[in-house]
Order: structure tokens, then C-alpha cells, then sequence
């Protein structure tokens, strides 16, 4: 299996404070991880670590083949489109409907062509099974329903890597329960996937390798 996430004794720091270190794991392709702890225990940290919006204080950290102690500002862009980032509050476009919402996405990776934005909108709103509510607003949509569409929005570059931060953390469990579904069925057909979550209940019922946020470490449950 491919290589997607390569950290070995990785240190992170926020505002000149250690948030994590000596961060060593791995994740290959189509593997599912959960990555736990309670609030403030670097969760998100080493996330935006993952798509340089913080960047590597010490150690090797290898993203997508990317060197992330040794990235170019110019190649970010690049990283980041093999990943899809899931926020917990969505970060939908609300002035404009779903369609618009994936449009603006594409457009702004460079895509040109109207036909081959239509098809791919369809086929990752297709893929969450949201592809009867293009027309709809953001507002129109039911928590369950928006947090669909940013995941289809994460999906749209075909990214060998998403990346979900708390997705359920605003959503009902039986919604909730839907969403870790969907982004396991992901990661089966080959995308790797990282969801923060301290939600414990959903690491027993979908299982997944797990890490733990604990102390400014990360320790890796499965060993």
C-alpha cells in the first residue's frame, strides 16, 4: 500500500508553545484512522500540520511525498489539492447554492471546462448521495444534509487523502452514525481518511486504527 502519511518524531508548536512531540506514525492508502483526545489536545493541530497551515518545528514529515519541513510556498497549493479537508461547522458558502458551492471549488483548482465541472459536481454529489439537491441553498438543508456536501466538496479533486475534523461534532448521533459510514465507504474504495472526533462510541462501532492525543504525544492504540 501507498505511503500517504510518514511522521517520525515530529514536533509542533503553536504561538512558540509545544503543542505535540515526538509524533511518530504512518498511514497508507485506504486506511482509516480516528484521531482522539479531549479538546485542546492537538488534534487540529496535527491536522493543519498535514496541509502546511502550521508547519513542522522539528523531526520528518512526509505528506503525499511532500517534505513538509522542506516545502516550497508555492507547492502548497499543489499538496493541498490531493487532500479534502471536512470542517465541523461546514464553511459552506451561504449566499450561493450547492451547485455554485462545488463550482466555485473546482474553478478555483483550475478546472475550465463547464461539462467536465457538471460531471464531476454530479459524481461526488452522486458519490455522498446528495445528487438530487444541486439546486438547493445551504440554509435548505438539514445538518446531516450540509455536512454531505462538504464532504463532497473534500471529494471533488479526487484526494488520496481527507482529512475530517470533528465531522459530527454539530450533528445528531443517528446523523452523525451516517456520516462515519460514509467516510469509512471512502476510505474502502482506496482514500485514506483521518477523523478527529471524541466521540468514543463511533471508534466501537466503525473500527479504524486509532491515535491518541494525550500529554503532547500522540500514542498509536493499536500497537
Amino acid at each position: 500500500m501507498t505511503k500517504i502519511v510518514d511522521y517520525k518524531n515530529v514536533e509542533i508548536h503553536r504561538k512558540e508553545l509545544i503543542v505535540l512531540k515526538n509524533v511518530t506514525f504512518e498511514l497508507h492508502g485506504g486506511e482509516f484512522a480516528y484521531l482522539i483526545g479531549r479538546v485542546g489536545s492537538g488534534k487540529s493541530s496535527l491536522m493543519k500540520s498535514m496541509y502546511s497551515e502550521i508547519s513542522i518545528a522539528d523531526g520528518n514529515a512526509t505528506v503525499l511525498g511532500y517534505d513538509l519541513t522542506r516545502i516550497k510556498k508555492k507547492e502548497i497549493p499543489y499538496l493541498r489539492r490531493k487532500i479534502g479537508i471536512v470542517f465541523q461547522d461546514f464553511q459552506l458558502l451561504t449566499d450561493r447554492s450547492v451547485y455554485d458551492n462545488l463550482k466555485f471549488v473546482l474553478e478555483a483548482t483550475g478546472w475550465k471546462k463547464k461539462d467536465e465541472i457538471d460531471e464531476r459536481i454530479e459524481s461526488a454529489l452522486r458519490q455522498v448521495g446528495m445528487n438530487n439537491k444541486s439546486y438547493k441553498m445551504p440554509h435548505e438543508l438539514s445538518g446531516g444534509e450540509q455536512q454531505r456536501i462538504v464532504i463532497a466538496r473534500a471529494l471533488l479533486n479526487k484526494p488520496e487523502l481527507v482529512l475530517a475534523d470533528e465531522p459530527t461534532g454539530n450533528l445528531d448521533p443517528d446523523t452523525g452514525h451516517q456520516i462515519v459510514s460514509l467516510l469509512h465507504e471512502i476510505a474502502q474504495n482506496g482514500t485514506a481518511v483521518i477523523m478527529a472526533t471524541h466521540n468514543l462510541q463511533l471508534v466501537d462501532e466503525y473500527p479504524g486504527k486509532v491515535l491518541r492525543c494525550e500529554d503532547k504525544h500522540i500514542i498509536d492504540m493499536n500497537n
